[in-house]
C-alpha cells in the first residue's frame, strides 16, 4: 500500500486493520438490539427500513435524510442501481413513511438530493409535509459534461410537520466583508469594524456558495464516496434544533450528521448498514472529544469560503 503524506488527514482504514477491529465493535448491530435500549447518542448498523420498525414513536426533534441519490453507485460493497423514476418515487414513500411516525410534531425535515431526485423527492414530500424551502448549495467539484453543462449543484429540501417548528436565525448568519461600509454620525451603521477589515452578519439566503466539500488535507474527510461537509450539516442542525434535541439520521454514511451534533451538543440516532463506514464514523466521533471545531463556522458565525479568522 502506498504510503500516505503526512498532511494527508484521510479517514480511510479497512475492517481487517487495527483501527477498523477498535472503532468497529463502538457500533451496535441491528441483530443484537435490546428489547429496551437507550437511542441516544448510538450508531447503528443494518437495513434503516428494518430498524426503524424497533423504535419508539415521536422523539425526534430533526430528521436529517442522505438518501442514495438515483444514480448507480457503489459504495464500498453496497451498490445502488439506478431506477425508473416511479420505482424512486415508491422508494422514496417508503423510506418517508417509515420515519413519519418517529418524529415530534414540531420536527423539522432535511432532504438532501441532486437535481434529478430533487424533483421526485420534492414532490413527495409535498404529499406528507409542510414544505418550507429549497436550498441549493454549490458544490465545487464535479465532472465537466461534454453534451451538457457541469453539475455543480445539489438541493437540500426544507420541511416541517406542522407551523410550530424551531428556526434559530441568529444562528446561521454569515459574516461577509463589507465593500461600501456606510457610517452613521461616524460610527458604522450595521457592520463591525476591525483592525482585519470590516464585517457585517448577514441572513443567509436558500443558496449556499460558502461550503467546501472535504478534501484530502481536512481530518474530517473520509474515503467515503458522497460525503456531505460539516459545515453543511451544522448550518442545519443550529438552525432547527436546540442544544440537547436529538438528531436522527437514517443514512449515515460515515458519520456527518452524529459528529456535528455532537460538536453542536445534541443527541443522535444514524442507522448506516455498511460496517466499514461504521468504524469510520466512530472514529470522527472519537476525534471530536478533543477538537470540536468545525471547519468555516467560528466565533458563532459562519465565514464565507477561504476567509480567515480576525
Amino acid at each position: 500500500m502506498k504510503q500516505k503524506s503526512d498532511r494527508n488527514k484521510t479517514i480511510d482504514f479497512t475492517i481487517e486493520s487495527e483501527e477498523g477491529k477498535k472503532y468497529l465493535p463502538s457500533c451496535i448491530h441491528f441483530d443484537d438490539l435490546p428489547k429496551n435500549f437507550d437511542y441516544r447518542n448510538q450508531f447503528i448498523l443494518g437495513d434503516c427500513l428494518e430498524v426503524m420498525e424497533r423504535l419508539p414513536e415521536k422523539f425526534v426533534d430533526l430528521l436529517i435524510v442522505d438518501p442514495p441519490y438515483n444514480l448507480a453507485k457503489e459504495y464500498h460493497g453496497n451498490k445502488f442501481n439506478r431506477q425508473s423514476r416511479e420505482d424512486y418515487r415508491q422508494y422514496t414513500v417508503h423510506w418517508l413513511e417509515k420515519t413519519l411516525p418517529l418524529l415530534k410534531e414540531t420536527a423539522s425535515v432535511y432532504v438532501c438530493c441532486d437535481w434529478q431526485s430533487s424533483l421526485v423527492i420534492g414532490d413527495v414530500l409535498y404529499e406528507y409535509l409542510h414544505v418550507r424551502n429549497r436550498i441549493t448549495w454549490q458544490r465545487e467539484k464535479g465532472r465537466g459534461a461534454k453534451t451538457n453543462w457541469k453539475n455543480g449543484m445539489e438541493d437540500i429540501w426544507f420541511a416541517t410537520m406542522g407551523t410550530d417548528y424551531t428556526f434559530h436565525l441568529e444562528d446561521v448568519k454569515i459574516r461577509k466583508k463589507v465593500v461600501a461600509p456606510y457610517r452613521e454620525q461616524g460610527k458604522p451603521k450595521d457592520w463591525e469594524e476591525t483592525k482585519s477589515g470590516n464585517y457585517r452578519n448577514t441572513c443567509p439566503s436558500n443558496f449556499w456558495d460558502d461550503i467546501s466539500i472535504p478534501y484530502w488535507s481536512m481530518p474530517e474527510n473520509t474515503g467515503h464516496p458522497t460525503q456531505k461537509p460539516e459545515k453543511l450539516l451544522a448550518k442545519l442542525i443550529l438552525a432547527s434544533s436546540n442544544p440537547g434535541d436529538l438528531v436522527f439520521d437514517p443514512f449515515a454514511g460515515s458519520g456527518t450528521t452524529a459528529v456535528t451534533a455532537k460538536k453542536l451538543n445534541r443527541k443522535y440516532l444514524v442507522i448506516e448498514q455498511n460496517e466499514l463506514y461504521g468504524a469510520w464514523a466512530q472514529k470522527r466521533l472519537e476525534m471530536a472529544d478533543t477538537d470540536p471545531s468545525i471547519q468555516g463556522y467560528r466565533d458563532h458565525v459562519f465565514w464565507e469560503r477561504n476567509s480567515r479568522r480576525i
